[in-house]
């Protein structure tokens, strides 16, 4: 999974309510894609001042400097669009692949955010091989979610999450500089989830395509 420099989970999940962080969102896609298309140099000025009371507001209640957070603003360029997360359910004899992220010690789906120049199928089959060892092959889309209507924790981007089956084609597991194991689980194994990249009713809705193949892609 690329990894991306961001406000980690535990300081924002520090306030008892997110509507501050759905708000300096906001106020930074407009910043930033004002900044993108404005020919005016005051415009420009009043973009950055906008960009900056946003990262004030997501700075305040999540406990960084707001040097941080506009930092990390700054390295957003372009119209403000949601990121693209994949994740791969891989199943074998019914049970579903999980990795062992390192940064929190919880398992997810493999997967990670999609890359410029290589398909959404093509970057979840990669990010399989690398985060499991697995060698797949994708062939539904069972999902797409807007990662803000889940349920995860509080994140400072927007996010489209696709869910890809991948069929099992091959490999042998092994872990990677992002993970620490690789395993199987019945659907009442599941161990402790790392809920900024995979949620329990997601997993629980992979099971039930499992079951049900003939099922369409759900989208929310």
């Amino acid at each position: 999974m690329t990894n991306e420099k961001q406000l980690t989970t535990d300081r924002i999940m520090g306030s008892p309510e997110y509507k501050w962080l759905e708000w300096a969102k906001k106020l930074e896609a407009i910043a930033q894609t004002g900044l993108t298309y404005t020919e005016g140099v005051f415009d420009r000025e009043r973009y950055k001042s906008l960009r900056a009371i946003a990262a004030e507001i997501m700075a305040t209640y999540s406990h960084v400097e707001p040097s941080y957070v506009l930092d990390l603003f700054s390295q957003e360029v372009g119209y403000a669009t949601p990121k693209v997360d994949v994740r791969a359910a891989v199943f074998q004899e019914d049970k579903l692949l999980l990795v062992k992220e390192k940064v929190d010690g919880c398992w997810s789906l493999p997967g990670g955010y999609a890359d410029i120049g290589n398909s959404p199928s093509e970057v979840v089959v990669r990010e399989v091989q690398e985060e499991s060892g697995y060698l797949t092959r994708a062939v539904k889309l069972l999902a797409v979610y807007d990662r803000d209507k889940q349920g995860h924790p509080p994140f400072p981007y927007a996010v489209y999450k696709l869910h890809f089956l991948c069929e099992l084609i091959g490999g042998s597991p092994s872990s990677s500089i992002e993970t620490d194991e690789v395993a199987f689980f019945g659907e009442d194994e599941i161990p402790p989830l790392s809920l900024t990249r995979v949620m329990p009713t997601q997993i629980t809705k992979i099971f039930h395509y499992h079951r049900h193949p003939d099922l369409p892609t759900y989208f929310d």
